[in-house]
Formats: structure tokens, C-alpha cells, sequence
């Protein structure tokens, strides 16, 4: 069954009590269709709600929110969890002044951090409305809802994933509570633990499905998020689980052997994996020998509109000028507010032939004329000039990936800005303010990478499929193949940074490798100062972000992670 289309209607019925969002997170649905089991429809629609969870923000549209206390699009599922993994890092940059944005960028934050609020009542609130699916269909033996029961497990998981990855300790309920039953604080090391059986359950029980419909997370999502877990596993428990992860890795890249790119599995071309007709490398598909996006979540420009997810990327990374125009990239919201850092565009210094920087503006643009139509010239420098911490600056690289093109023009044309006789732009398409390319959230390319850094980690695995496997992603995207000198951690670092900007990934990746705090730190752009172009160093217990005041207020009895 196709899940989008109850996408807008798990938005619409959605209705939690979530007075503190860390004491009681009852859910209260309060449509009948939803809340009366006799209705055909009330385990599906019910599902669908643990689906749009992650993809909307709250029951009456984009502007709505169940989460109190913070703009209804900035409280994103996706948008909170991308601002906590990108903005903080050497990636990308936030140019306007929202609060609480600069602190983050800065590495600066505080426990009264209005964005830490919104992402741990969103990811608790997520939690919640998985839990409440779980408990209304505990008694239903029939197979179907087994299997859709496994979904909704891997989707809670999902949310617990981010609240260890982010904030260490965790709220903790599952729908075995009682009614009124509040939760409990969880340490990392005892999530990390619940995590893995939960998980190790439904997958090598085999209790979800290997070819789920579209919009549907299926075995290969599971064991995927599951190895994303072993991958972190030292970090998050002080004990390194490198075997373990090649071990879910070499089992999901078995399923995918011989389509796709060589071979491999992965989508013949890089830059079809982020446009609107993305869905087609989702799971359930029609790039069936190309099934990339292992665990995605899926939008439309109707039915699923949100400020989060590929919306809000695509938006904030277009820019206001004549050399980025809309219609080239399917949006008419045009925010200009996310740039590159210099660190991000220096990783494709020598990449001349790499496609995954195509879409990107670096460096000076002096602008010019084709067929008699004029551009304006913008000083588009690697850094920010004059950067004076009011967030009014057209410095820095336009990092663009996200977009709403669609795959057909680039087969016919490349990626072409050619401009025709009239002034348009010859691959033109509809500028919608919402956008329907779908959020992958862990891909094959990922599975490959993490099998040659646990080799670099770890020494397991073998040096020929760790080289093997990073090439593949590498002449995918049109770069030259490495040879056994980048098998170092620097040049893994790397390529994940390059293979999988603005994917949610970065602040992890700095933090697995001790890039990102402690003595092997790098600094980036105002990291650890906001007026500092060049940046500073940070306190080591900045590899986690604090439980926020709101949560400790509700929750007296909770513990503050170190150094905050």
C-alpha cells in the first residue's frame, strides 16, 4: 500500500496531549475514523501518523505544529535534526539571524536553546505516536498488521537513534506504559543496548518486509539504521563495534549485487537521487535494480507539505540572483540563507570532473550575457567578507543539492543552463513552493563507506573491498579512483563529507573520527566564535548538546550531561 497519500491526513487528524512533551506523551487522536477500530481504514490511517511524524510538522498544514513554543517550520522533524547535524559543522552556514541558530553554528549553545527544545519534544513526540500505533494493535495477530507493527518499531527506533546521537541520555517510554505512566531518563549506554534488540528483532526475525511498497521502510531501512548504529557504537558506549557493522553491511550490499552503477547497486547517475522524481530509487521504487535510498521518507508538493525536510533545503539554498532562477530548480521560494563554508568547497579542489558539486556556484562570479540576456555579477567569495555577526552577508558558496528538477531533462540535456532566444531557461520546470523530491535518510553509497571505514578503524574486513567499495562511490560520481594511500581516516572523512553533504551525517562523522572536539579537532568558519572567520577551538563536551531546560524543568529528577 502507498503510504503518501495518508501522509496529509496523519497530519490532519494528529492531536497529542503533549503538555510538557517529557511527562505525559499520551497520544489523543480525536477523529472518529481514527479513534474507532471498527474502521476499515484505522490501522492504516494509524500508521500513516508514524509516517508523517517525520515528515510534517503538525494537524491543519505547514504552518501548524504540535510542538508549543516555536515557529511550526523551524520545529521540523527533518529541519531541527538538520539544523543539529549541519549547522554546527564545516559544511554549511545559516545567514539570517533566527534565534538560536548562531549559537549552534558558533558551537555555542546553551541548555535554554529554544531549537534543542523543538528537536527533543519532536523526536519524544515522534516516540509517542509510534507508541500509541504499538499499543492499540497489540492483540492483532493478523501478518499484514505484524509487519506494519515492525515498521512502526524501526520509525520509534529512528527517533531514539537521534535522541542518543544528540543528546546522549533520553526520555524513555514504550507503549507497555501504564496510562499516566511518565518517562523515564535512560542513560546512552542502556539505549544503545535497547536500540540493538529492538532492531536485531525485527530484522533477523525476519518481521519486515525485503520489497516494502513505496514510501514504506523495509529490511534494508532496519539493517541499514542498525549498522549506522555499530558504525557510532564506540562513541556512543565506549566499545567499537566495527565487525558488527561490516557484518550489516555486507548483508545489505548482497541484496543489491548486480544492478545499478557497475554493478553495485547504486543509482547509475549521483544527482537523480535528489530530485522530485527521487521516489523512483526509494524503497518500493521502480528503479528496482537501483533501490539506492535503503530508508527514505516521502513528500509531495500537496499532500505532503512541510518547511522541513527537501522544501526547506532546496529553499534555503537557492539564491536570489539571475544565475540561479527558480525555474531551473522547481522551487518558488528562494530564501538565500544556507552557504557553503570555504572547508566544504576546498574538498572539491582537483574534483573537476566530480558531478556532485555540478549545481554548486563557488568562488568569484563576474557575471555576462548569452542570446542578449544579461546576468548580475555578485561577488560570490569562498569566505564571508565583512561578516559582522548580523547575518547580512552575500559571501560564501551556494551549496546546492536538494532540488526540484526532475530526471528527464538531465537525460536528454545534461545539466545544462542554456538560455533560449526568448530569456527562459531551457529546462524549465513548475516553481512550487513545497517540494516533492523525497528525504533520503540512509543510502547504499552510505553502506559502502561505512565498510571501508570500519576497515580504516578497526582492521576487519578485507583491504580489496574496502578500496572496491569507496571506488564505487567515487567513479559514480565522476572522480578519480583512489588507491590504497586514501585509506586513511582524513580521506574517508573526506568522502563521506563529499558523498553525503547536507544528509544529516556531518556532526557524527566529526565526532566518530575526534574532528570535531578534543586534540584532534578542526576548526571551520565561527566555529566557537561567531565573529571569528577563521574559528576557534571547543570544550570537549560539546560532542553532546544539553538536556534543555524545559525538559528538566518538567523533569526535576533528570541529569544534565557533563559540563553544562
Amino acid at each position: 500500500m502507498n503510504l503518501k497519500k495518508y501522509f496529509l491526513m496523519g497530519g490532519v487528524v494528529l492531536s497529542l496531549g503533549l503538555t510538557s512533551c517529557v511527562g505525559d506523551l499520551d497520544l489523543k487522536p480525536n477523529d472518529p475514523n481514527i479513534v474507532d477500530k471498527n474502521n476499515p481504514n484505522y490501522i492504516t490511517n494509524s500508521l500513516g501518523m508514524c509516517y508523517s511524524g517525520i515528515a510534517v510538522s503538525g494537524i491543519s498544514g505547514p504552518g501548524s505544529s504540535y510542538v508549543s513554543d516555536i515557529d511550526p517550520g523551524t520545529s521540523a522533524y527533518l529541519r531541527v535534526l538538520f539544523t543539529l547535524n549541519e549547522f554546527c559543522t564545516d559544511e554549511c552556514i545559516w545567514i539570517w539571524s533566527d534565534a538560536g541558530v548562531p549559537d549552534i553554528t558558533a558551537c555555542t549553545w546553551s541548555s535554554n536553546n529554544g531549537l534543542l527544545n523543538g528537536a527533543y519534544f519532536r523526536f519524544m513526540g515522534h516516540v509517542s505516536i509510534c507508541n500509541e500505533f504499538l499499543s492499540n494493535t497489540a492483540d492483532n495477530a493478523d501478518p499484514e498488521v505484524q509487519e506494519m507493527r515492525a515498521e512502526a518499531r524501526v520509525l520509534r527506533a529512528y527517533s531514539y537513534y537521534n535522541m542518543m546521537d544528540l543528546f546522549g541520555q533520553s526520555s524513555f517510554i514504550t507503549e507497555e506504559a501504564g496510562i499516566g505512566e511518565e518517562p523515564t531518563q535512560i542513560s546512552r549506554a542502556d539505549l544503545f543496548a535497547w536500540l540493538e534488540t529492538e532492531l536485531k528483532d525485527v530484522v533477523d526475525n525476519n518481521l519486515i518486509s525485503k520489497t516494502p511498497v513505496y514510501g514504506r521502510v523495509g529490511l534494508d531501512g532496519a539493517e541499514a539504521l542498525l549498522a549506522r548504529m555499530y558504525l557510532n557504537a564506540e562513541v556512543f558506549t565506549g566499545t567499537g563495534r566495527w565487525a558488527d557493522c561490516q557484518k550489516r553491511c555486507e548483508n545489505i550490499i548482497e541484496r543489491h549485487k548486480g544492478g545499478g552503477f557497475n554493478g553495485s547497486g547504486l543509482a547509475k547517475h549521483y544527482l537523480y537521487l535528489f530530485q522530485r522524481d527521487n521516489d523512483a530509487y526509494m524503497p518500493g521504487g521502480k528503479k528496482s535494480d537501483e533501490n539506492e535510498i535503503l530508508f527514505g521518507i516521502a513528500f509531495d508538493d500537496v499532500n505532503t507539505q512541510s518547511y522541513g525536510g527537501p522544501s526547506f533545503v532546496i529553499s534555503s539554498t537557492i539564491s536570489n540572483t539571475h544565475y540561479m532562477p527558480r525555474d531551473f530548480y522547481g522551487c518558488s521560494a528562494e530564501w538565500s540563507c544556507l552557504r557553503g563554508c570555504k572547508e566544504m568547497a576546498a574538498k572539491f579542489d582537483g574534483y573537476s570532473s566530480d558531478v556532485r558539486d555540478d549545481l554548486w556556484m563557488k568562488g568569484s562570479f563576474s557575471g555576462g550575457e548569452e542570446n542578449g540576456v544579461k546576468w548580475d555579477s555578485e561577488d560570490y567569495s569562498d569566505t564571508f567578507k565583512g561578516f559582522t555577526g548580523d547575518w547580512k552577508t552575500t559571501g560564501g558558496n551556494a551549496i546546492v543539492k536538494f532540488t526540484g528538477r526532475t530526471r528527464n531533462a538531465a537525460e536528454d540535456g545534461g545539466w545544462d543552463m542554456s538560455i533560449n532566444p526568448d530569456g527562459t531557461y531551457k529546462y524549465g520546470f513548475p516553481a512550487t513552493p513545497f517540494a516533492g523530491t523525497d528525504q533520503p535518510i540512509i543510502r547504499l553509497a552510505d553502506v559502502y563507506m561505512m565498510y571501508t571505514e570500519c576497515y580504516v578503524h578497526g582492521n576487519v574486513g578485507t583491504q580489496n573491498k574496502a578500496l572496491q567499495y569507496m571506488n564505487y562511490v567515487r567513479e559514480r560520481a565522476g572522480a578519480e579512483p583512489a588507491d590504497a594511500s586514501s585509506l586513511t581516516k582524513e580521506e574517508i572523512m573526506n568522502e563521506r563529507s563529499r558523498e553525503f553533504y547536507l544528509e544529516m551525517t556531518r556532526r557524527s562523522d566529526l565526532i566518530r573520527n575526534g574532528m570535531f572536539a578534543g586534540p584532534a579537532q578542526i576548526t571551520w568558519q565561527y566555529k566557537g566564535n561567531i565573529d571569528n572567520n577563521e574559528g576557534t577551538r571547543i570544550a570537549d563536551h560539546r560532542v553532546l548538546y544539553p538536556i534543555p531546560d524545559a525538559v528538566r524543568s518538567a523533569q526535576p529528577n533528570f541529569k544534565q550531561n557533563p559540563g553544562y
